[in-house]
């Protein structure tokens, strides 16, 4: 039903969850990929609900089980040439590195767009599957920010955000993150190994969605990159759901 819809799955596997279940879709452009992952979750339920079942996207579930994410891939590509440019001879490139740098730099204020809801902030949980800290390492599951592939195939995997989500925003503010990145010259923290969850040296990610409304506010880059109007248009529906 999915490859009637045009929406390619490159494949699916159970996770750790009973019932839970991890899919990954085709990469595409930014908006084709936020139009194929709003499709795909309506076409899953409507799929579920004709044999009788429910399927949830809730980030967080069950307490006692893992949450659900939504993991966003991102690399960059040459408009003109179409050719990869996160990998040079010497490993990462400088425009990759940046990039990198932009959205660890505004993790803080890219939280309302990766996690949007109360509930999205239960999941951060030490040994859960989801990140805690803001760190990026070479294929490590216990880092914010996870280095994957090599050569073009390489990319950054964000491991932050919930499967609750909205893909446009999250995608949209990412990308204005990594741009800020670029043009501002960030350079990364340094690469951090082994097990992240047991760091008390490395920043953590907001875990409320008041603290992480706050740093959207106070966020001069996001504002920059998305509007005014758009920050504090998402803040004042976020406080609502804050009250609520």
């Amino acid at each position: 039903a999915m490859e009637g819809a045009a929406i390619p799955i490159e494949f699916s596997k159970g996770e750790w969850g009973p019932g839970q279940a991890e899919i990954n879709l085709r990469y595409a452009d930014a908006l084709e990929m936020a139009d194929r992952h709003v499709i795909y979750k309506n076409g899953v339920k409507e799929i579920a609900w004709a044999q009788g079942k429910a399927v949830t996207f809730m980030a967080k579930f069950d307490n006692d089980l893992a949450g659900n994410s939504c993991h966003i891939h991102t690399s960059l590509w040459d408009v003109e040439s179409g050719a990869p440019i996160c990998a040079d001879p010497a490993g990462l490139s400088e425009t990759f590195r940046h990039w990198i740098a932009g959205q660890m730099a505004l993790s803080p204020a890219l939280m309302p767009f990766f996690a949007p809801s109360v509930n999205a902030y239960k999941r951060f949980l030490s040994g859960t599957f989801a990140p805690t800290r803001i760190a990026w390492s070479r294929d490590n599951r216990t880092a914010g920010y996870r280095l994957v592939g090599g050569g073009p195939g390489l990319r950054v995997e964000c491991r932050i955000p919930g499967a609750d989500c909205n893909p446009y925003l999250a995608f949209a503010a990412t990308i204005a993150a990594g741009l800020h990145g670029i043009e501002a010259g960030l350079e990364p923290p340094e690469m951090i190994s082994g097990d992240i969850y047991a760091r008390d040296d490395v920043p953590e990610v907001p875990r409320t969605l008041r603290d992480a409304i706050d740093a959207l506010d106070g966020c001069p880059e996001l504002r920059a990159g998305l509007g005014d109007d758009v920050v504090d248009h998402y803040r004042n529906a976020q406080l609502v759901r804050c009250k609520v």
